[in-house]
């Protein structure tokens, strides 16, 4: 069996690492907004390239702080609009729309899956504050056109980081393009912890103060409750198993690059569609995700020969439930996506026989 992604085995390459770790933080007898947690901030804002890093519990809430923050400081109000891609992960949707903002979609490029500063602009209008660019898989979208799209236009730029940890454009990573950005480090993430946990980095000093306070029930000063907060905060023990984990996603990164290069370079069947880099030296990689027109079939036959595989996404946010005010609505090259992805195995411990083997079957199809 070809596993889509080994969580344990991903682990266990670090155990030893890992448990002191955990015993240092139990020795401390620490276990909330203590040292571990302010040393993991300060080496991921330094990983980033930016100024600030603030853990909380998860990805969708460190979107939603910043959005939050914003609200609070006076920059959005109820009622205006969030630019968001129409194919992305549901949670950026959640977040725009928790905070009473209107979550506006736009189509991605079919085979970049991302969206472009071309699209976004045609979407503006007088009620559009901010735009949430979402570096899906691992690539980051075309960041400089879009910036200058939104400082004509005086927007915000809140990435959605959560699945590109260390991608990169001309010496600058995920998280540092635009006033903020928000991660994951969800289990499965290229820079995963043993459990929930998220960031949010900024080079704002006053938003990095208004999202602390408001993670932490809205208090900057204990028992001083300046705002209507929230608990979300990362805990001494995922910041602790995350300083470990940090130290080797350089090395992982590499891993990932040189087993999506052999896939590309040696997937040659027709039936299947694979992922276009807008620049090679930047993806992460999170997921390698190609596209063929009859999915389920090729998933079965991938099945039956011992590859597992994963769909990301089966349903669109505008098809889903939680959203049936959009069910009418109409997003061609997203529904055409959402049909055709299949995601294959992409780890950093898979081995080259493996990759082979998956590539000879995807060759025999």
């Amino acid at each position: 069996m070809i596993k889509f992604l080994d969580l344990q085995q991903i682990n266990l390459r670090h155990k030893a690492e890992l448990l002191a770790a955990f015993e240092r933080v139990i020795d401390k007898g620490w276990f909330i907004q203590g040292k571990e947690v302010a040393a993991f901030e300060a080496e991921f804002a330094t990983y980033c390239g930016t100024k600030h890093a603030i853990g909380v519990a998860n990805g969708l809430d460190a979107l939603s702080l910043i959005l939050r923050a914003y609200k609070e400081l006076g920059v959005l109000s109820d009622g205006d609009e969030v630019i968001v891609p129409a194919n992305t992960f549901i949670a950026s949707i959640l977040a725009i729309s928790a905070n009473n903002l209107v979550p506006v979609l736009v189509e991605p490029a079919e085979d970049t899956f991302l969206f472009d500063a071309a699209s976004i602009k045609a979407c503006v209008t007088a009620k559009t504050k901010a735009v949430m660019p979402v570096h899906l898989y691992g690539q980051l979208c075309d960041m400089e056109p879009i910036l200058l799209l939104a400082e004509e236009y005086g927007l915000k730029v809140i990435e959605d980081a959560a699945q590109a940890h260390g991608a990169s454009y001309k010496g600058k990573k995920a998280g540092s393009f635009g006033d903020a950005a928000g991660f994951s480090f969800y289990p499965g993430k290229n820079l995963g912890a043993l459990g929930d946990g998220g960031a949010v980095t900024t080079n704002n000093d006053r938003l990095a103060t208004v999202i602390r306070a408001l993670a932490n029930y809205g208090s900057a000063v204990k028992y001083q409750n300046q705002y209507k907060g929230g608990n979300s905060r990362l805990d001494e023990v995922q910041a602790a198993l995350l300083r470990v984990k940090l130290r080797h996603l350089e090395a992982d990164t590499a891993r990932r690059r040189n087993l999506a290069k052999r896939y590309l370079e040696g997937i040659h069947s027709t039936k299947i569609i694979l992922p276009k880099m807008l620049r090679e030296e930047g993806h992460v990689w999170h997921l390698f995700v190609v596209r063929t027109a009859d999915r389920h079939a090729l998933q079965q036959y991938l099945a039956q020969a011992g590859v597992q595989t994963q769909i990301h996404y089966p349903i669109p946010p505008h098809q889903q439930q939680a959203y049936a005010e959009w069910n009418h609505l109409s997003y061609p090259i997203t529904e055409k996506i959402h049909r055709e992805v299949l995601s294959l195995p992409m780890s950093p411990i898979l081995s080259e026989v493996e990759i082979d083997q998956v590539i000879h079957l995807l060759n025999a199809y």
